[in-house]
């Protein structure tokens, strides 16, 4: 292949036909020929060199087969594609699952062929993972199993002459081709990629900020280490750091040092003048808030704004909203924060003229609302919410980035459910041997459980169980906090100790908890001897963990425990917020039990 591919002023019609047969992208041959993907496609166009799609043969040639999935091909032969005068649109996968980017952004893709087919258009699905609903070969009108690439996509939407295209419901994968489709003629229906860029660009998000007197954490954009130091300085430890354009949190940190944050700015990410990092005053102890809304006020005859639910997380800030329990309704808010939420919430609606689905992450500290990050696209908690409220949100959204309104579909109330539901995350920890539990701005998780109930303690208990985390109801617990919560660290102990468990703890954490009066059994630290506290897991002998970390860096002895409690299937938490929410769920199943009913019989 070396001299297949030779400089732009060389390559011609018979060596480019060679080269996309062998399946080269054209982006791949302007890199090796030194020119530019656009100039490639142009050529190709020129030469009236593009692909042909055939179908799957779903019947192995045994009979005919209908079913409409079809891949390209640039070998010679007919096009199998059959054609129609239908009013199209096209809708983005997620591509290949991944962490950071699940099943949850399937199941908006699937709702939204489903609710334009009632609307009449014919859905032309595009997506490359075989192993989700969308590309079931009945979900939508055609099926392309296509790379998420902007010659792939150009190339359908062309062939296909569709009306429109919805890039906002696969997540971050087809968000990032919006700008890119759209200066090639494709019609972005729902928000505008301009919107959207405005989200995404921290210094332009700022700016809207600003605009709309809606406070932020106090933060700084960083082009290389020296610039994140300073700002590091004036804002003060703990920060927190993020590259822009993310999937799933990838490369999101929380950093305490100096030392660290060099670190972090030389090997963690790539940062230009183009994809500079954002240092953000970490906001400690805080309560994160998500909100997932649909409006029209983007549509010319619209100007409704419904908020589908306020998600309270139950770890404090600093945990990837993909990997927090969460609660709705919010549990612990003030009508104050509720109403303010509401209001920023519906502000960056309007300003951002957004058709279909926002997600608006929140800090609250005291009364204060702080701006974390805006999404005018489908959110990871869409599904959920969906649920738990009984309004398929993805459905709607679709519909009203159509064109309909909420009006005309007759969703315009918000609602506040009369009961719990709580979100809990799923993570394949027992399939990475040594692997730390804590979670972090990095997402971590690979599924998510919901729990119902009309006590918020058993929802919260009935969401363990489905976890595979089921809440002991008796029993031992060890406890072994940093320093930094041993102020908190007695009352927490106390709540399981009235519940009848007895506890286990080592040195420092004992002292605190017989200084408060609680009974204590001392256990040795893995480096003072044994039996310690892996023993004991290992034994059987403990029914619950509270083990939260000392620093930045945890310690080898910690990080052995939390992994052993893994292992042995063994509960744990390891924040106070979550040790919190077990005593809650474990007091409500001692008092109450847990009854069963369907998802229709709550709503």
């Amino acid at each position: 292949m070396a001299n297949l591919i030779s400089p732009m002023s060389s390559l011609n019609a018979e060596k480019l036909a060679q080269a996309k047969s062998l399946g080269f992208s054209d982006r791949q041959i302007a890199h090796l020929t030194g020119t530019t993907e656009d100039a490639i496609r142009a050529e190709r166009k020129r030469l009236g060199l593009v692909p042909s799609y055939r179908l799957v043969d779903t019947c192995a040639a045994e009979f005919e087969a209908y079913t409409p999935y079809y891949y390209s091909t640039y070998d010679r032969g007919d096009d199998e594609v059959k054609g129609n005068t239908a009013k199209k649109v096209m809708i983005l996968g997620g591509g290949p699952n991944r962490i950071g980017q699940g099943i949850e952004f399937d199941y908006c893709c699937v709702h939204a062929a489903f609710a334009l087919k009632e609307d009449g258009f014919e859905t032309i699905m595009v997506n490359s993972n075989p192993e989700t609903v969308s590309t079931d070969y009945d979900t939508s009108d055609k099926l392309f199993f296509e790379p998420l690439t902007l010659e792939d996509v150009l190339h359908i939407y062309e062939r296909e002459k569709c009306w429109g295209a919805i890039a906002q419901f696969g997540g971050q994968t087809p968000l990032n081709l919006a700008l890119g489709l759209q200066k090639n003629g494709v019609n972005i229906i729902g928000t505008s990629p301009q919107s959207i860029e405005i989200a995404e660009d921290r210094k332009l998000f700022a700016a809207m900020l600003n605009k709309l007197n809606i406070p932020q954490p106090p933060n700084g954009l960083a082009t290389n280490a020296e610039e994140a130091l300073v700002i590091s300085k004036r804002l003060t430890y703990p920060v927190l750091v993020r590259p822009s354009f993310v999937l799933g949190g990838r490369a999101m940190q929380i950093v305490y040092s100096d030392a660290e944050l060099t670190h972090y700015m030389k090997f963690a990410v790539e940062v230009s003048s183009d994809r500079p990092v954002l240092v953000d005053k970490f906001l400690e102890d805080a309560t994160e808030v998500d909100v997932d809304c649909i409006t029209d006020v983007g549509l010319p005859n619209g100007g409704t704004i419904v908020i589908g639910g306020m998600l309270e997380h139950i770890e404090f800030a600093g945990v990837h909203s993909g990997d927090a329990a969460m609660v709705l309704p919010a549990h612990t808010l003030s009508k104050k924060v509720i109403d303010t939420i509401r209001e920023y919430t519906h502000a960056m609606a309007r300003e951002l003229k957004v058709i279909g689905l926002m997600n608006v992450q929140y800090a609250v500290k005291g009364e204060t609302v702080y701006v974390l990050e805006v999404n005018p696209r489908a959110s990871r908690t869409v599904p959920f919410v969906s649920k738990a409220i009984g309004k398929p949100l993805a459905k709607i959204a679709a519909k009203v980035m159509a064109g309909k309104t909420l009006k005309e579909i007759g969703f315009t109330e918000e609602i506040w459910p009369k009961y719990w539901a709580v979100k809990e995350s799923v993570f394949p920890f027992n399939k990475f041997i040594g692997q730390d539990i804590l979670l972090s701005p990095e997402m971590r998780s690979t599924g998510e459980v919901m729990g119902l109930d009309a006590d918020l303690g058993v929802a919260y208990a009935k969401s363990q169980m489905a976890a595979n985390s089921s809440l002991p109801v008796g029993g031992k617990i060890f406890i072994s906090v940093s320093d930094a919560h041993k102020n908190e660290v007695a009352a927490v102990a106390k709540q399981f100790s009235d519940l009848g468990f007895e506890l286990v703890a080592t040195g420092g954490t004992a002292n605190v908890l017989e200084k408060a009066g609680l009974k204590v059994q001392r256990i040795l630290k893995l480096l003072e001897g044994r039996p310690n506290i892996v023993d004991l897991l290992k034994n059987k002998e403990i029914q619950f963990v509270i083990n939260t970390p000392s620093g930045a860096a945890p310690r080898e002895d910690e990080i052995k425990i939390r992994t052993t409690a893994v292992y042995t299937g063994t509960p744990i938490a390891t924040t106070l917020s979550g040790a919190k929410a077990a005593a809650l769920g474990i007091a409500a199943l001692k008092k109450s039990g847990y009854a069963v009913k369907t998802l229709q019989e709550y709503l």
